[in-house]
């Protein structure tokens, strides 16, 4: 059997910074998923006689062997043996590209996670013979995508995506996301233009950023400020107030690098061309009167956001003012999207 999902990255506007339990977050988030920066992710299976009881597969990453890659897979998939018993019995061949450089500021982990997940689901029908209503397929994937990586609970879903138990949203829940459908107009295209500062390796991996906040000094006033941010949040969402829209991303997005460098040990991802880009986004937003803001997840790579009717003035801006200040391939043009897609399914 075979089968092919592509699956989206996604950039979160509210940020949740620190979990518990099995992938729980201390904290709701709420996010953009991106239409271009995807996992395409297929999986191959073969009847296997395997007498160690073991998982077996080869992982290709762009057309290559990766045993790091494996092994990351390998054990998240021993986690889920319960659940998926025929992974014993069949030899998986993944193979998994991108369409976005790695360390470009854009979260693989969440598009190539929930593209696995997607996968497995997939097969799992395939294989027991009983296909699930569409609505539960998709909620079965965010809260498997949960358990493999916390923001690709949100990728599985396109637009605006909520994850995390918060009042103001019914039936919101930390075991999975789901679509904020109650977004005004002014944010349905929403443009993402990721400039790359620094393409370079991050000197230290989100997941133990999200270890050093169990015991951050600031991290029980950080949990009840980005609940708050996220009620803020919502309400310019709803009612197309673009101005605290900008004002609270903003904050959240310097919360968390802030949040890094009080950590024990502390880190500094941000770089001093980070700042830089930050003051000229700033004053290019008071002169213009252009709602550009910018969010930056773990690392010094900016993401700024945009409704898409200023595409052109905003596109022509970087490449004249702010190209220098990047470096590789500069910047990546990307913009809200759908969700995943089924590519292929053969049995």
């Amino acid at each position: 059997m075979k089968v092919t999902w592509i699956s989206p990255s996604n950039i979160a506007l509210v940020k949740y910074w620190g979990k518990f339990g099995i992938q729980f977050p201390k904290n709701p988030s709420l996010s953009f998923t991106l239409k271009n920066s995807v996992t395409e992710l297929s999986i191959e299976t073969t009847n296997s006689e395997n007498q160690n009881k073991s998982i077996s597969l080869n992982f290709y990453f762009n057309g290559e062997l990766n045993t790091k890659f494996r092994d990351k897979i390998i054990i998240f998939l021993n986690s889920q043996l319960d659940r998926f018993p025929w992974l014993l019995n069949n030899h998986l061949e993944i193979h998994s590209k991108n369409t976005f450089p790695h360390s470009s500021g854009i979260a693989s982990s969440a598009s190539s996670m929930s593209a696995l997940c997607l996968s497995l689901l997939s097969l799992d029908e395939m294989i027991n013979g009983v296909t699930v209503e569409k609505s539960e397929f998709y909620k079965a994937a965010s809260e498997l995508s949960r358990k493999a990586s916390g923001s690709a609970s949100r990728s599985v879903y396109g637009g605006l995506v909520s994850w995390g138990e918060i009042e103001s949203i019914p039936l919101s829940s930390n075991e999975y996301a789901q679509v904020f459908s109650h977004g005004h107009s002014q944010f349905v295209d929403f443009c993402d233009s990721i400039l790359i500062v620094d393409s370079g390796e991050k000197s230290v991996s989100s997941r133990a950023g999200h270890g050093l906040m169990d015991n951050h000094p600031f991290g029980d006033i950080r949990h009840k400020e980005a609940f708050a941010n996220l009620e803020k949040l919502i309400a310019a969402l709803k009612t197309g107030d673009i101005e605290s829209f900008i004002s609270v991303v903003e904050e959240e997005a310097l919360t968390l690098h802030a949040l890094m460098m009080t950590s024990r040990p502390s880190y500094i991802l941000l770089k001093p061309n980070s700042l830089e880009l930050i003051e000229k986004i700033r004053h290019f937003r008071n002169e213009k009167k252009i709602p550009v803001c910018f969010t930056i997840d773990a690392g010094p790579n900016i993401h700024l956001l945009y409704p898409k009717k200023f595409k052109t003035e905003v596109c022509q801006w970087i490449e004249t003012e702010l190209a220098h200040f990047l470096v590789g391939v500069r910047w990546i043009h990307d913009e809200v999207g759908n969700g995943p897609k089924l590519l292929e399914s053969i049995k």
